[in-house]
C-alpha cells in the first residue's frame, strides 16, 4: 500500500485537538484553536501616497509588514500605493464600502464629506506632534474622531506624525499679507480655509501631482511636509524660495482607517495587535522624520542653492488672526465641528500652560550662555 507524504490541514488540525485532548483540553475547544490558528486573513491596504515614498508610503508599508509579522501571518495586508486601487483622494470611500478593508492618509482630505475630520490632521497655530498625540489618546479626541467616522462605517487611529511642517516652497518671496493676494497654492485643510481668506486659492492636490504643477505653473506654491520629503519629491527644481515655519501644520496626524464591519470580524486578539501595531507605526514617523529633516535641509541649501527664509513676523500674526477667525467659522458651521473644536480648544489651553513651564521653558533654558 502507497502511503502518501502529504498530510492536509484539516489532518494536522484533527491530530493537534485530539493531543490535546488527551491532555486535559476541551477538544472542541482546542479544535477551534487550531483551525483559528491555521486561517490567515487576507487584507488590502490602500493609501494616499505614492509606491515607497519615504516617510509617509514607506510608514504604510511597514505598518502592513508589522501586523504580518506581529500575528504570526494570520492577518495579511497587501498594500497599494496611490492609484494602483483606486485614486489618491478616494480612499475613503473604498474603505467605507468595503472595496478595502484600511488605508492609510490623512483625515483633512476629507472635509467635503466630514468637516470636523480635518481638525485631526492638523489646525493652523494649533497642537505639536506631542500635543495632538496627547489629545486624540488621552483627551477625548479619539472618541470624536470615532463619533464622525461612524456613519461612514469606519473606524480611525492615529498612524503617524511629521512634526511641524515646513511653511512651502513659493515661487515668488513673500514679504507682506499682499504676496498671498490671488497666489494659487496646493495647502488642504483649515490651512487651505486660512489661505482663502487672506485672499489665496487654495488647491487640493495628491502628492503625486505636486511636483508637475508646480513645475508648469498651474499652482504659484506649494506646501507638502518637511524638507525629508520635499527632497525626495525633487520640489527645489521647480521653486526656489523655502519658507518656514508650517504655521498651518505644527504637527500632522496621519490616520489609518478601517472598515468597521471588517474590523470587528477579526479576532479579539488580532484587533488588539492592528491597534498595537498602529501606535508604534504612529511614534516611529514621527522619529523617522526627526532624525532626517535637518540632514536633507543641509543638502537642499547648500547643493540646491534653495534661498530658506523665515515668514516676516508681521504675516505670520495676519495668519494667526485669520487662522482663528477661520476656526471660529468653520466651528459655528457644523454642530460636530464646534463640538471637536470645543474639546480642541479646553485641552489646548491645558497644555500649553503646562508647556509654558516645562518643553518652552526648557529649550528657553538651553539656550543660555
Amino acid at each position: 500500500m502507497k502511503i502518501t507524504k502529504t498530510w492536509s490541514k484539516l489532518t494536522l488540525v484533527g491530530l493537534a485537538a485530539v493531543t490535546l485532548a488527551a491532555c486535559g483540553g476541551s477538544e472542541k475547544e482546542e479544535t477551534a484553536k487550531a483551525e483559528q490558528k491555521a486561517e490567515v486573513i487576507n487584507w488590502k491596504m490602500v493609501t494616499t501616497w505614492p509606491k515607497n515614498f519615504p516617510g509617509l508610503g514607506t510608514g504604510a508599508e511597514n505598518l502592513a509588514q508589522n501586523i504580518n509579522d506581529m500575528s504570526n501571518g494570520r492577518l495579511s495586508i497587501k498594500v497599494y500605493a496611490a492609484g494602483e486601487l483606486v485614486p489618491p483622494l478616494e480612499v475613503f470611500d473604498a474603505v467605507s464600502r468595503g472595496t478595502a478593508e484600511m488605508s492609510h492618509g490623512a483625515a483633512y482630505y476629507w472635509k467635503g464629506k466630514a468637516p470636523a475630520a480635518q481638525f485631526f490632521t492638523a489646525v493652523p497655530f494649533g497642537f505639536t506632534a506631542q500635543e495632538i498625540n496627547s489629545w486624540i489618546h488621552h483627551g477625548g479626541g479619539l472618541k470624536l474622531w470615532e463619533e464622525i467616522y461612524e456613519p461612514f462605517n469606519l473606524i480611525p487611529m492615529a498612524a503617524g506624525n511629521t512634526g511641524v511642517q515646513m511653511g512651502g516652497w513659493f515661487n515668488k518671496e513673500i514679504n507682506s499679507l499682499e504676496d498671498f493676494q490671488g497666489l494659487k497654492m496646493r495647502i488642504p485643510g483649515l490651512g487651505g480655509e486660512v489661505l482663502k481668506k487672506v485672499g489665496g486659492t487654495p488647491i487640493n492636490l495628491p502628492g503625486g501631482e505636486i511636483f508637475t504643477s508646480l513645475q508648469t505653473g498651474a499652482i504659484d506654491a506649494t506646501e507638502w511636509v518637511g524638507s525629508y520629503n520635499d527632497l525626495a519629491f525633487g520640489l527645489y527644481k521647480a521653486a526656489k524660495f523655502y519658507y518656514y515655519p508650517g504655521w498651518h501644520e505644527p504637527g500632522s496626524t496621519m490616520e489609518a482607517i478601517f472598515n468597521k464591519e471588517a474590523f470587528e470580524a477579526l479576532p479579539k486578539d488580532l484587533q488588539m495587535i492592528v491597534r498595537s501595531a498602529v501606535r508604534q507605526a504612529n511614534a516611529e514617523m514621527l522619529d523617522e522624520f526627526t532624525a532626517l529633516n535637518n540632514a536633507a535641509l543641509e543638502t537642499l541649501v547648500n547643493e540646491h542653492n534653495v534661498v530658506l527664509k523665515p515668514f516676516p513676523s508681521d504675516v505670520m500674526s495676519a495668519l494667526k488672526k485669520a487662522s482663528e477667525e477661520t476656526l471660529e467659522e468653520v466651528a459655528a458651521a457644523d454642530p460636530l465641528s464646534q463640538k471637536v473644536y470645543d474639546s480642541f480648544k479646553d485641552f489646548g489651553g491645558k497644555v500649553r500652560a503646562w508647556h509654558e513651564v516645562s518643553e518652552r521653558a526648557y529649550i528657553n533654558g538651553r539656550e543660555v550662555e
